[in-house]
């Protein structure tokens, strides 16, 4: 055990991504128990309308985003193949004016969409509310998205991991506490869009902070604003692509069902996050270098690195699946006895995460190695897949039907990349 410990001290890569799975696990408990607090103790169709704002949140903030989230780690890897890392505070204020003009652009789009369709086709007259609510508050939440991913980029992972994964939940969870205290349970969604205005200010504190420390020439240290969005916007789609994935079935399942069933459905999905988790995670320790070892032509480097991270991959990801097969009705009675009716949706998630496991990263790879527009071609393929799948599937068989979606897309995108990865680079992504 000591010779064992030993090794993966050594190894700087591996440390690095245990101790930022170490990170995660601690934020899926506090997620954890924040959403027991919420089943203990709200609705579940208020609960329900706040994991539908919450999917809309995500899906319209990608547009708004337009990638800059992950293409501040592509321009990292760059700027650190070129000595000129100081170069990212330049690079990071464009991206915000981007971020600010897409924000006032989507809202005014919100803003002209007929409102009693809207309510009328989801049979909810507080939607479109709560849905301009959201829009309105958009720039704020793609600032603390892109802050966590620039303190990343800044060598601060623990810091960014920390934000991603625990800080995030602080103000939604005191304010839940202060909605129950008060007995306004019904402002749930508000005060979740809300809490980004905090940490929307609190994360760019921490930034400029970080950037009073750095040296350099930045105005001469950077790239242009139309790089920005050239290289920014297929990930933007990708990204996008990615959360209409993950929106589909919940927007399925209001529609035909309620917001009940999306409430239980939005359980089996965090459950599900267990596996998510080891697979961003590693992702996440590895993209800047794929980016430099590519750029650099670092063949050697970067099949190692690719392998190592396949390889830990499954390591961590099969006993996490194995315990929640086992282990899924006893963990889905912690959140009440009525989510027990996940239990199959649950099931057939977790084992179709485990198959897609075995592709490592691959999206990951596309993204860092300028093939962003292949990964947007894969994705939005999955995309049509899984809509068409959750329209036919939803109706009939409610949250299985949007598992088997969701679980069928995701092996299609995941094994699509893998092979087009190993027939024009030779990489094996997957586990060998």
């Amino acid at each position: 055990m000591r010779y064992f410990l030993q090794k993966i001290n050594k190894d700087t890569f591996v440390l690095q991504s245990l101790i930022t799975l170490f990170l995660r696990v601690f934020g899926v408990v506090v997620l954890f128990g924040f959403t027991l607090f919420l089943t203990n103790n709200y609705d579940p169709k208020i609960i329900g309308q706040y994991d539908f704002v919450r999917s809309f949140l995500f899906v319209v903030g990608s547009i708004c985003l337009l990638g800059c989230d992950q293409s501040i780690l592509y321009f990292k890897g760059r700027l650190n193949g070129l000595n000129l890392a100081s170069g990212l505070k330049n690079t990071y204020k464009k991206m915000v004016l981007l971020l600010f003009s897409m924000a006032v652009i989507l809202f005014l789009i919100v803003l002209v969409v007929n409102k009693e369709w809207i309510n009328s086709y989801f049979s909810d007259p507080e939607l479109y509310s709560i849905l301009l609510k959201s829009t309105g508050i958009l720039f704020f939440y793609s600032i603390t998205v892109l802050n966590t991913e620039v303190f990343r980029a800044l060598e601060h992972l623990y810091v960014a991991e920390l934000f991603r994964n625990t800080i995030k939940y602080i103000p939604i969870m005191i304010g839940a506490i202060l909605l129950l205290f008060y007995g306004k349970e019904s402002y749930l969604a508000e005060v979740f869009l809300l809490g980004f205005i905090v940490l929307a200010v609190v994360t760019t504190a921490i930034i400029f902070y970080y950037f009073s420390k750095m040296e350099g020439n930045f105005k001469q240290e950077s790239f242009s604003l139309k790089e920005i969005t050239l290289k920014s916007y297929p990930i933007a789609l990708s990204g996008m692509a990615m959360f209409l994935l993950l929106s589909f079935d919940i927007i399925f399942l209001k529609k035909y069902r309620d917001d009940a069933t999306v409430a239980y459905y939005s359980v089996a999905i965090k459950i599900m996050t267990m596996l998510t988790m080891v697979i961003l995670t590693v992702n996440i320790t590895i993209s800047a270098k794929i980016s430099e070892y590519f750029a650099a032509n670092n063949t050697l480097e970067l099949n190692r690195i690719i392998r190592k991270s396949a390889r830990l991959i499954f390591i961590l990801t099969l006993p996490s699946a194995l315990f929640i097969v086992f282990f899924s009705e006893y963990l889905l009675r912690f959140f009440g006895e009525n989510y027990l009716i996940a239990k199959e949706t649950l099931l057939i998630l977790i084992v179709g995460q485990g198959l897609c496991s075995i592709f490592g990263s691959a999206s990951v790879y596309l993204n860092m190695t300028g093939r962003q527009t292949v990964f947007q071609q894969i994705l939005i393929v999955a995309v049509i897949i899984n809509f068409v799948l959750n329209r036919m599937l939803v109706p009939k068989y409610g949250m299985n039907g949007a598992a088997i979606a969701f679980v069928c897309s995701s092996f299609f995108w995941n094994f699509i990349s893998a092979i087009v990865i190993y027939r024009k680079d030779k990489v094996k992504v997957f586990l060998n």
